[in-house]
C-alpha cells in the first residue's frame, strides 16, 4: 500500500478521533456537574476581566465617613481604610492579575510547545540541543531569580510582568510536550505525512498540533495559576510599586497598612482577595480536572 492510499485512510481516522473526542468532552462534563461550575467560575472571572474597568471608574470614589464599614447591600464586603468598597477594588483588579497570568501563559505555551514539538519531531542533534537548554532552564531557582529581577526591573504593567513570567516558566512544557510529541511521531497518520514529503511545519502545524490541542490548554490553565501566585505574591511583599490595583496590593495593605490581623474590622478587606484568589484557582482545577480526563481516556469511568 502506498503513502497516497495511506494518507486519505490516516485522515479520515484522525477525523474520526477528533469527532470521538468533543463527544468525550460532553460526556465527562455532564458525568460531573462539578466541572461545569468550574467553566462558570472562569467565566465569571473572564467577564471581571473585561468589564470590570467598566462597571467602575478608574479613580474609586472614597467615603471618608465610612472607613472599614461592615458589608452591607451596599458594600457587601464593606470598605477598606479609605472608605473605598472592596468589592469594587476585587473587581477592578482582576483585570491586572487576569492579563498577567493570560500573558504568562501565552508565552510559557509558545515557547514551551514550539521547543517541546520541534524537538521531538525532529530529534538526533535538534533534540540534544534544546533538551540540554531545557535542563538547565529548570535547574535555575525561578522565585530567588524573580526576587532578584524585582529589584533591578520594576514591572509597571502586567504585560511586562506576565513577559518575565513565561520566559521563566517554558521547561517544564517544553519537557511535557517533548514527550507527548515522541509518542505522537510514530502515529500512522505521522508516518504517512513524512511519506509524502510534507515539510516539517506542515506536519507540526496540521497534523500533530490539533492532536495535542487539549494537552497544550490545559498547560495554559496551569500556567495562569502559577503566575496569579507569583505575582499576588511580589505584590505582597511590597516588592513592587503598589501602581496599579492588584489583588496582591489589597493584601499587602490590608495585613500591613491596614491592621487586618489585629482588628475584626479590617478582616473583610483581607478576605475579599484572598476569596478571589481561591475561587480562581477552584475554576482552574475543575476545568484542569476534566481536561485531564478528556485528554486521557483511561481516567473515563464508562
Amino acid at each position: 500500500m502506498t503513502a497516497s492510499t495511506i494518507m486519505p485512510e490516516a485522515r479520515s481516522a484522525s477525523a474520526a478521533l477528533r469527532r470521538n473526542f468533543w463527544r468525550g468532552v460532553w460526556r465527562v462534563m455532564k458525568r460531573k456537574p462539578s466541572r461545569m461550575v468550574g467553566v462558570v467560575i472562569m467565566a465569571g472571572f473572564a467577564f471581571m476581566g473585561i468589564f470590570g474597568p467598566m462597571l467602575y471608574p478608574e479613580r474609586l470614589p472614597r467615603d471618608t465617613n465610612a472607613l472599614y464599614a461592615a458589608p452591607s447591600w451596599a458594600h457587601p464586603f464593606g470598605t477598606d481604610f479609605e472608605g473605598t468598597d472592596v468589592l469594587a477594588l476585587v473587581v477592578t483588579g482582576a483585570r491586572y492579575v487576569l492579563l498577567t497570568g493570560l500573558v504568562t501563559a501565552v508565552i510559557t505555551v509558545v515557547l514551551g510547545a514550539g521547543i517541546g514539538l520541534f524537538a521531538g519531531f525532529r530529534r538526533g542533534r535538534w533534540d540534544t540541543v534544546l533538551m540540554r537548554i531545557t535542563d538547565m532552564k529548570l535547574t535555575i531557582p525561578g522565585l530567588p531569580l524573580l526576587l532578584v529581577l524585582s529589584t533591578i526591573w520594576k514591572f509597571t504593567s502586567a504585560i511586562e510582568m506576565g513577559l518575565v513570567l513565561g520566559l521563566l516558566g517554558w521547561g517544564g512544557v517544553a519537557r511535557a510536550v517533548r514527550s507527548q510529541t515522541l509518542s505522537l511521531r510514530e502515529r500512522g497518520f505521522v508516518e504517512a505525512a513524512r511519506g509524502l514529503g510534507l515539510s516539517t511545519p506542515h506536519i507540526i502545524g496540521r497534523e500533530l498540533l490539533p492532536s495535542m490541542a487539549p494537552y497544550i490548554a490545559m498547560n495554559m490553565l496551569i500556567a495562569v495559576t502559577g503566575a496569579v501566585y507569583a505575582q499576588v505574591g511580589l505584590f505582597f511583599l511590597g516588592v513592587l510599586p503598589f501602581e496599579a490595583n492588584n489583588w496582591g496590593v489589597m493584601l499587602n495593605l490590608a495585613v500591613f497598612g491596614g491592621g487586618a490581623l489585629t482588628t475584626t474590622a479590617a478582616l473583610p478587606y483581607l478576605l475579599a482577595p484572598l476569596l478571589a484568589i481561591l475561587l480562581l484557582t477552584l475554576g482552574i482545577v475543575l476545568v484542569v480536572d476534566a481536561m485531564d480526563e478528556i485528554f486521557n481516556p483511561r481516567l473515563r469511568e464508562e
